[in-house]
């Protein structure tokens, strides 16, 4: 039932990446669309999130935030949608490992870099990420020649990854590099991700 699944969001936010996932796994699941300013700041909602922001998920009774947590555990919740390398494959180090190098280094050193926050040279061991060009540099590598990166197969890693690539370019807060491009259009032609865009961009067009 849709209502055993429930998904807090904004189109104009990072809940189309937990919406991504949720088409991928294929589960029947309910939409909550929340606008900005009061109902997101409710007591209602910040009885799921305290800090009254989305994306959010409630799976059963269990209330899920942070769109990576998000993605991580509906790929475990949901093991027939084939999303994570099964317990004991060697393949899951890498969809840990990178799964969060975005959800860490990477986001940190774009917003940082984006907010024009330099790191001085002598307090770079501080910051999880070194710099805005180590941690870019890090994730170019690591793609080079890779159409996924947790073994061959597409997984939960690779949408969260490829979700941050897709906004980095739009906005221009991440270079445009050929790495970055090579391995994130074709994962952004998926048929869920177009379906997940669909239902998003349905939702901004009927905005006041």
């Amino acid at each position: 039932m849709a209502q055993d699944l429930v998904f807090y969001t904004n189109p104009m936010s990072r809940g189309r990446i937990v919406r991504w996932m949720l088409e991928e796994i294929g589960a029947p699941y309910e939409t909550k669309n929340l606008n900005y300013g009061a109902e997101m700041k409710s007591a209602a909602y910040r009885a799921i999130n305290p800090m009254g922001k989305v994306p959010a998920i409630v799976h059963h009774g269990v209330v899920v935030t942070e769109q990576a947590a998000i993605c991580t555990y509906l790929a475990d919740a949901f093991p027939a949608a084939g999303l994570a390398p099964a317990p004991g494959d060697p393949a899951r180090g890498d969809y840990y490992r990178w799964l969060f190098f975005t959800a860490g280094p990477i986001e940190q050193a774009v917003v940082n870099h984006s907010l024009g926050v330099a790191i001085p040279d002598d307090k770079r061991g501080m910051v999880g990420y070194g710099s805005y060009d180590l941690a870019l540099k890090t994730l170019e590598q690591a793609l080079a020649g890779r159409s996924h990166l947790a073994g061959s197969r597409f997984s939960a890693a690779d949408l969260y990854l490829a979700s941050h690539i897709q906004w980095g370019l739009m906005t221009g807060t991440m270079p445009d590099r050929p790495a970055f491009r090579a391995y994130s259009e074709p994962l952004l032609a998926r048929p869920a991700k177009v379906r997940a865009d669909g239902l998003d961009n349905a939702l901004v067009a009927q905005a006041p």
